[in-house]
């Protein structure tokens, strides 16, 4: 039997690259992470790297850092996709985000590698809220972030992780645009409900101005591409353009995809939000 060849996976340490690579070993699938702290190295910053991280590598979980939106983000990544194809790189899954344009122009750059791509398009995470920015919040009591009424289907990781991991590992996948959703629409204050009930102590959403908040990551040290960022996801992204729901998680699996409700029950008994 012959061994597949290993699977890199870009952003091993991030929310969904973690999943991956539990997945992938969880299948008896060889991988390697592509990271600065991984051998040989990677870094989006540096080409030179590209090359000895994609050496013998037939698929690639692809997960851009900081995000798809920054400037000459899909430049880049359609750089790394048509190197990968060059070094024989057959499977590209390609992590983008919803409603984003950048995201849009990376996905076509991924599209035109001639690789056998797979798009996982993905709304805001479940798990931002667990392992992400909006963690402090929740221990505090309250998230004061600028948003209002509008509602997002937040998807959870575990979702993006096992379609992506269907399309890097089984047949049937290639060409195929995901949009993956949760199973209903929550505003942050709704989330925040939540998550309150799954832990029994208040949990509040505090709407700010968005000059208030991005003033404060940057006083927090937050470097200025990545409070731009977060000033296009606030102001931007998060105008309603997704409030409403996708199919990508019944498409790839098979299955419905999993409730806010249920991953707070769940981070909650694994004292993902324990007090301190």
């Amino acid at each position: 039997m012959t061994t597949p060849s290993p699977t890199l996976v870009l952003g091993g340490h991030g929310k969904t690259g973690r999943r991956v690579a539990q997945r992938l070993s969880a299948l008896g699938r060889p991988w390697r992470m592509g990271s600065r702290s991984a051998t040989p190295p990677f870094s989006w910053d540096d080409p030179a790297t590209w090359a000895p991280a994609l050496q013998g590598a037939g698929s690639v979980y692809l997960s851009y850092f900081p995000d798809l939106a920054v400037p000459g983000a899909a430049d880049t990544v359609g750089a790394f996709a048509r190197l990968a194809v060059q070094r024989g790189v057959r499977r590209l899954v390609l992590l983008s985000g919803r409603g984003e344009e950048g995201a849009e122009r990376a996905e076509q750059a991924v599209q035109a590698s001639g690789a056998d791509w797979t798009v996982v398009r993905a709304t805001w995470f479940n798990q931002n809220f667990s392992e992400g920015g909006f963690l402090d919040g929740v221990l505090a009591g309250e998230l004061a972030l600028p948003v209002g009424d509008v509602a997002e289907p937040f998807v959870d990781a575990d979702d993006i992780a096992d379609v992506a991991v269907a399309a890097l590992t089984q047949d049937g996948h290639g060409g195929q645009v995901y949009e993956l959703t949760g199973p209903r629409l929550l505003t942050f204050a709704q989330a925040a409900e939540e998550i309150a009930r799954a832990i029994g102590r208040p949990v509040r959403c505090t709407p700010i101005p968005l000059d208030a908040f991005t003033d404060a990551m940057a006083a927090q040290g937050e470097p200025p591409e990545v409070v731009e960022l977060l000033r296009y996801l606030f102001n931007d992204v998060l105008d309603g353009r997704n409030a409403h729901l996708a199919d990508g998680v019944q498409r790839a699996l098979g299955r419905a995809p999993r409730d806010f409700a249920d991953f707070a029950r769940d981070a909650a008994a694994q004292g993902a939000w324990s007090p301190r």
